[in-house]
């Protein structure tokens, strides 16, 4: 269920008025253009080019969001981002990098909804997602050959998924980082959530029965119509060819990698079950790969963040993050 909003998604800060473009611009643009496709990406970096040694490449979750939003309003601007990175502590040799969906701009205004354009929904696939990263890794080591020691590839909920895939692709990644992710089918995740509430006693043996069978007969209509992009389920810009197209397990293409992997969960996550994501380690026991670090957090939801006993919230997301850095310094 990686398709739930993310706790994180808007962070917002008052800084002084200014123009979108020249609010970013810390980002340099990029398009890669194919035959029947442009792929936009963004880097960001503390230092020129020449000086870096590594690329981090963040793969955001599920929705349709722009990367940055922002709003003018009394001679101040507010920012938005669905980036849980703060660019600050990026370390000071990498590149980061970053992707722009398929028809969704790079920034766009805070609080408003944009148009989802159908180039959106007909992209909306693993494999697209997938392919998308696989061209910016590409075009970034040909412009710059034998220049980078380490490329890292992170994603978050959805975006775990296609890291898991890109790892069956690219030979080029040094290290994966996989966050909030399964390793079975997303849509096992449904049927444990409702099987919690009635262990936890917040539904009946009754309604679960119904619940189920009602996603049962869900489940079979994606399946039958995989391609469709005007049927939604589980959120209005959640098509069924989204669905369809995210339902192989994850365990199967990290399974494939050979190289080192990061693999972190909160305990409390309510978008993707925790057993599914304890299939990872069992599965690499099971075959025998010691390329493989799974972390559990405690107490934290599925954007590593924590409900404080007064009721304030807590985000832990650049704990995690840290943590990964270590990792990938140790390995």
């Amino acid at each position: 269920m990686r398709v739930l909003p993310l706790l994180f998604l808007l962070c917002f800060y008052k800084l002084s008025f200014g123009q979108c473009d020249k609010d970013f611009s810390m980002f340099k643009h990029y398009s890669i253009e194919l035959e029947n496709d442009t792929i936009n990406y963004h880097t960001y970096a503390n230092k020129s080019v020449d000086s870096l040694t590594s690329v981090l490449l963040y793969i955001q979750g599920s929705k349709a969001y722009s990367l940055y939003q922002v709003k003018r309003e009394n001679g101040q601007l507010w920012k938005g981002t669905t980036v849980p990175i703060k660019l600050k502590t990026i370390p000071d040799n990498y590149l980061f990098v970053l992707i722009s969906k398929k028809g969704i701009p790079f920034c766009t205004k805070l609080d408003e909804e944009i148009p989802i354009p159908n180039s959106y929904y007909k992209n909306q696939t693993l494999d697209y997602r997938t392919s998308q990263a696989n061209q910016v890794i590409n075009d970034l080591t040909q412009k710059h050959k034998n220049h980078f020691k380490k490329i890292i590839a992170l994603g978050h909920s959805e975006g775990s998924d296609v890291i898991a895939k890109l790892g069956t692709l690219n030979n080029d990644i040094t290290h994966f980082g996989y966050l909030s992710g399964g390793g079975n089918t997303q849509f096992i995740d449904f049927i444990t959530f409702i099987r919690k509430d009635v262990d936890q006693g917040i539904i009946s043996e009754t309604e679960a029965q119904k619940q189920i069978g009602a996603l049962f007969r869900d489940l079979k209509d994606i399946m039958n119509n995989p391609n469709a992009t005007d049927k939604f389920w589980a959120g209005k810009n959640n098509s069924y060819k989204r669905w369809s197209h995210f339902s192989e397990p994850p365990i199967d293409n990290l399974l494939q990698i050979e190289k080192p992997i990061f693999a972190a969960i909160g305990t409390t996550d309510r978008s993707v079950a925790l057993e599914s994501a304890y299939l990872i380690p069992i599965e690499f026991i099971r075959h025998k790969k010691n390329n493989l670090t799974f972390k559990t957090y405690p107490m934290l939801d599925h954007g590593f963040g924590k409900e404080q006993e007064n009721g304030t919230f807590k985000n832990h997301w650049q704990d995690v993050f840290e943590d990964f850095l270590k990792w990938i310094n140790a390995n």
